[in-house]
C-alpha cells in the first residue's frame, strides 16, 4: 500500500511541476509577444527554419 501512496504522490509533484512550467512558458511567451523587436527576430528564425525544412521535404521528389 505504501508504495501506491507513493507513487500518487509522485504523479501529484510530477503534475504540480508541469502546471508550474507551463505558466514560466506562458508568462516569456506573452513577454517576448509584448517585444516588437524579439518577435520580428522570432519570425525571421521562424522563416528561415521553415525554409530549411520545406528543402528537406522537397529532397527526393525529383529524383535526388
Amino acid at each position: 500500500m505504501a508504495k501506491n501512496s507513493a507513487t500518487i504522490s509522485m504523479r501529484k509533484e510530477e503534475e504540480q511541476w508541469r502546471v508550474e512550467s507551463d505558466l514560466s512558458t506562458l508568462q516569456r511567451a506573452e513577454e517576448i509577444e509584448k517585444d516588437p523587436k524579439r518577435m520580428a527576430k522570432v519570425k525571421a528564425y521562424a522563416k528561415e527554419k521553415l525554409m530549411e525544412l520545406a528543402s528537406i521535404a522537397s529532397e527526393g521528389k525529383d529524383g535526388s
